[in-house]
């Protein structure tokens, strides 16, 4: 199999989430860190216009949002599993929720203003600037929390955190899943990146436990890679028929009335606006796969979730 590429950058909560998996999964990954903020031209020329990170590269597949991510891992090296049988369904749904819910009451905590000014502390002005517009840009679609409400939810789910994390070592059991994966990236962001409003993790003494024992996986076996190099990597090997990728779903799911081979756009449903243009070669029950030339990364296949995205006919000149 091709080499395991991830477009990461070190402080992304998403991409933690994703190196964990790999140690949780003791895999070996070439790491591509790509700037937080556009412009990001390597990564856009493999994506067609996502760029969020992390993106998941095999050869010249590329697969986006860390969902699609865990599923593709899970096909690479099946144990551990992230999906133990007897939990696939709640570990799945708490997974979303830690995801989308949760994560957006952490971030707003983390980042109201004095958590901000820290961040940004040792940067020059501009950089704290750019960041803010980038992030605007990103979320114009989203209903974002106010700093106060969003403390005061992340306060409740940390203590229902702590519920489960009393219970078990891991959230559901005596092992991980990937619900612990989910739930853990924002309290990281908390705890690593914004030391000063760590303090909030204190009153659930279980939850730090906790997420000491998930930063005990590590992050496998990386070695650095330049991010020209990944787009040569998929120039070079060309995208895998569907149906031999890393999906194990192929059937066809027509819930749009587009037909397979149509000129689509998929876009996040709300965080990152930008659409990957491209032709329509799988919709299935979990996925969307377009077909696409990107410069200088020739033709690649790019794949999302079906969950979280919005599948459109291209506008026709």
């Amino acid at each position: 199999m091709p080499d395991l590429i991830l477009h990461h950058y070190p402080s992304s909560p998403f991409s933690e989430k994703i190196r964990l998996v790999l140690g949780y999964k003791k895999l070996a990954w070439k790491s591509v860190v790509v700037p937080p903020i556009m412009p990001k031209p390597d990564l856009v020329a493999l994506t067609g216009g996502y760029r969020r990170a992390p993106v998941m590269q095999v050869g010249a597949d590329v697969y986006c949002d860390t969902t699609l991510i865990c599923d593709v891992l899970e096909h690479v090296q099946g144990e551990p599993t992230l999906y133990p049988p007897h939990l696939k369904g709640v570990c799945r749904i708490f997974a979303q929720w830690a995801d989308t819910t949760l994560f957006w009451a952490a971030m707003a905590c983390n980042l109201q203003p004095k958590g901000a000014a820290y961040v940004f502390g040792k940067a020059p002005p501009e950089a704290a600037k750019a960041f803010g517009e980038d992030r605007k840009a990103m979320s114009a679609n989203m209903v974002r929390l106010r700093p106060a409400d969003a403390t005061s939810a992340y306060r409740s789910y940390l203590r229902r955190i702590a519920h489960m994390a009393e219970e078990h070592d891991f959230l559901f059991g005596t092992d991980p899943c990937v619900a612990d994966f989910a739930t853990y990236h924002a309290l990281w962001y908390t705890r690593n990146q914004v030391p000063l409003l760590a303090d909030i993790l204190s009153a659930t003494p279980a939850v730090g436990e906790w997420m000491d024992r998930v930063a005990a996986i590590g992050h496998g076996v990386m070695d650095k890679f330049n991010a020209a190099d990944a787009v040569k990597v998929a120039n070079d090997a060309g995208p895998l028929p569907a149906g031999q990728n890393l999906l194990i779903d192929s059937a066809f799911q027509d819930d749009h009335g587009i037909a397979l081979g149509s000129r689509v756009t998929v876009t996040a449903e709300s965080f990152g606006p930008e659409p990957t243009e491209g032709v329509l070669l799988a919709a299935t029950r979990t996925h969307y796969t377009l077909q696409r030339e990107g410069p200088g990364a020739g033709l690649v296949h790019v794949h999302f979730p079906r969950i979280g995205y919005v599948l459109r006919k291209a506008e026709t000149a």
